[in-house]
C-alpha cells in the first residue's frame, strides 16, 4: 500500500501505441497534495496518511483547520483525504505528493463523482426493457405492478424504481497509467473516469 493523491480531471483525448492502435486517455492534473496528518496503528488504531489538497487562501479557512495545517507550513488547504499505508514511517509531515508517485503500466483505483443525469426513469436507469409499442397497448414505459400481492401486502427495500440516476461516488478498479510528467503533474491514464471537467477525482494504488 502506497500514498495516492487527488487530480483534476482535465479531458479526454487519444493517444496512440507502439502498434498503431487508437488508445482513449483521461488527462489528470495534479494540483499541490501535501502529508498534514500521519496516523498509525499506535495512536489511531490504523495506518494511514491524511493529503491536504485544494490550495485557498488562509484567511478564508477556519480556525480549527488553520491550527491543524500550522504544523505543515502557512499554506491553505480546503479539503483532505486519507491513503492506507503499509509503512507510515516513511513519510514525513509537509512532505508533498508529486504525480511520480506513480509508474508508467502501474494499475490504479479512480474514485470521483459521477456525472448527476437528473430524474430518469426505469429504462435508462435500470436498463429495464418496454412495453409493447402497438395493437393498443398503454404500457411502453410505465414501470408496471412493484408490489408481491396481498402477502406481504408491502414492497420489498431496494424495489428498482424510477429516480435521480448519477451523482454518486463512483471507483474505477484496474485502471492503467500510460504518461507520468512529474514536472507539469500531469497523469494520463487509460479509459473514462468518473466526472465531468474539473472534477476531483481520488487516485490510489490497485494493491488496496
Amino acid at each position: 500500500m502506497q500514498a495516492g493523491l487527488f487530480a483534476k480531471k482535465v479531458g479526454m483525448t487519444q493517444i496512440f501505441d507502439a502498434s498503431g492502435a487508437a488508445l482513449p486517455v483521461t488527462i489528470l492534473k495534479t494540483g499541490l497534495c501535501q502529508i498534514s496528518q500521519i496516523k498509525t496503528t499506535t495512536t489511531d488504531g490504523y495506518d494511514a496518511i491524511q493529503v491536504a489538497y485544494g490550495e485557498g487562501k488562509l484567511e478564508n479557512i477556519n480556525k480549527p483547520t488553520r491550527g491543524h495545517l500550522k504544523k505543515i507550513g502557512d499554506k491553505g488547504f480546503k479539503s483532505f483525504g486519507e491513503f492506507r499505508v503499509s509503512n507510515p514511517e516513511e513519510y514525513k509531515l509537509g512532505q508533498v505528493i508529486k504525480a511520480d508517485t506513480f509508474s508508467i503500466g502501474q494499475k490504479v483505483r479512480v474514485t470521483g463523482k459521477s456525472i448527476g443525469k437528473g430524474f430518469a426513469g426505469n429504462q435508462k436507469r435500470h436498463n429495464f426493457s418496454r412495453g409493447p409499442m402497438t395493437h393498443g397497448s398503454k404500457n411502453h414505459r410505465l414501470p408496471g405492478s412493484i408490489g408481491a400481492g396481498s402477502t406481504p401486502g408491502r414492497v420489498y427495500p431496494g424495489k428498482k424504481m424510477a429516480g435521480q440516476l448519477g451523482g454518486q461516488m463512483v471507483t474505477l478498479k484496474n485502471t492503467e497509467v500510460l504518461y507520468v510528467n512529474p514536472e507539469d503533474n500531469i497523469l494520463v491514464i487509460k479509459g473514462s473516469v468518473p466526472g465531468k471537467k474539473n472534477t476531483i477525482l481520488k487516485i490510489q494504488s490497485q494493491k488496496y
